[in-house]
């Protein structure tokens, strides 16, 4: 169909597009709400089995979710401290609970922003540092990225802040607590399945 002229009447071409979403929403809204109203009732059901989290609870979502998101050792490098990298506040958030259930607070980590260099690299410092309550003194300096024009982003204007990498310095101990805890639940989840 390249051959053929686009129709050179914008207004024409807009009526037939707002025709078209007209058809669209009324053929799926009922399946839109059906659809809402599921999601919302699975949503109720999972925050009601949370509950309360005790310091069990605290260390194991943790270590799971350094072990998911963490720089770890390879046979070729050991990992001598904690490096964590998420753009979620809420992981980040349940990240920093769990160092602090292990004894480090949030002014002894560094914080780094890495950001895409189309970005406010200072708001999104301000920004993550207001978010999780961190010290700004204990930001370094942010990493850019240079843009690449063949790439697609969509994460992009005022709700962007970028990535936020939380290092524990001296963490070596607690890396190894990280790698006990993680060997003890895939032990488990083995003994389970046998």
């Amino acid at each position: 169909m390249k051959h053929l002229p686009l129709d050179p009447d914008d207004a024409a071409a807009e009526r037939r597009r707002a025709r078209s979403k007209l058809m669209t929403d009324a053929r799926w809204s009922a399946h839109r709400e059906a659809r809402a109203k599921a999601q919302a009732a699975e949503q109720a059901r999972g925050a009601a089995a949370v509950g309360a989290l005790n310091e069990r609870d605290r260390l194991l979502l943790g270590a799971v979710l350094y072990w998911c998101e963490g720089a770890k050792s390879k046979p070729w490098r050991s990992q001598d401290r904690l490096v964590f990298v998420n753009s979620d506040p809420g992981l980040l958030a349940l990240f920093l609970d769990f160092l602090a259930e292990c004894g480090v607070g949030r002014d002894v980590a560094s914080y780094r922003v890495l950001i895409h260099e189309s970005a406010d690299a200072d708001g999104a410092v301000r920004w993550w540092a207001e978010r999780l309550r961190l010290p700004v003194e204990r930001f370094g300096r942010s990493s850019i990225k240079r843009h690449n024009p063949k790439t697609v982003r969509r994460n992009t204007g005022d709700d962007y802040h970028g990535c936020l990498v939380i290092t524990v310095p001296r963490s070596r101990a607690l890396y190894w607590r990280i790698e006990g805890m993680i060997a003890e639940l895939f032990r488990i989840v083995d003994d389970m399945r046998a």
